[in-house]
């Protein structure tokens, strides 16, 4: 016959081993049990919210994004790219349509200077024919001096640049990585479209312009490429 003393020692027993049990097993053996849910790994951005520019391709089948500016002497120098990111050729034969704006998103009045020629020289090799096959690149530089002739006018500062393949196609807004500081010039050149040599990779700044030459618009420039 069990004594009462050696009874309640028994179930002082059992209960001292089972909190044991209880107490050795981790978060993830008790998942249904009730408390706060176990934390759930980040999730892999979706492609509609990816941050690569040429993730979603426009209608027109091509994607136009600049490669950043250089700066000499005044000049400046912005360095565009147009990737076939479709599935067909692209054609091309000319100059990039350039448009600038203010802060306020007003268009500011210019001429586009088809070429370059009065800003700088090396850039006004004529526009070629070039076909483009699905995901080739097409290369444009954009010119303009920061110059102050007059101060009795207002010097022009954009800060926005829309960029078409060419008249009459869809515009796209460009990075022009800083202010479009005309002076009070008033123009803006820029180079025929140009076919990017495949094996060379998509570069991130533009080459540095040439030193200004003192050669006269009458005699033409060195043959110099970009």
């Amino acid at each position: 016959m069990i004594s009462r003393d050696m009874a309640a020692r028994r179930r002082i027993s059992a209960t001292a081993a089972m909190a044991l049990v209880l107490g050795g097993c981790t978060p993830g053996d008790h998942r249904g049990q009730g408390g706060d849910p176990p934390s759930r790994p980040p999730t892999a951005p979706s492609p509609s919210t990816s941050t690569d520019p040429l993730a979603d391709c426009p209608a027109s089948g091509v994607r136009i994004r600049s490669t950043g500016g250089d700066a000499a002497m005044g000049l400046r120098a912005l360095g565009i790219e147009l990737i076939n990111c479709g599935d067909q050729p692209y054609e091309l034969n000319g100059y990039p349509v350039l448009h600038v704006f203010d802060e306020q998103r007003e268009p500011i009045m210019l001429r586009v200077v088809n070429g370059a020629k009065e800003i700088t020289s090396g850039f006004d090799q004529p526009p070629r024919k070039i076909i483009l096959a699905p995901d080739e690149r097409a290369t444009a530089v954009v010119l303009w001096r920061n110059l102050v002739t007059d101060s009795t006018v207002v010097a022009t500062n954009g800060e926005y640049l829309t960029v078409a393949p060419a008249a009459g196609q869809p515009a796209e807004d460009v990075d022009p990585d800083g202010p479009v500081d005309l002076g009070n010039t008033g123009r803006i050149g820029v180079s025929a479209w140009k076919k990017a040599d495949p094996s060379t990779p998509a570069p991130t700044r533009p080459a540095p312009p040439p030193a200004p030459s003192a050669v006269p618009s009458s005699v033409s420039p060195p043959d110099s490429r970009l």
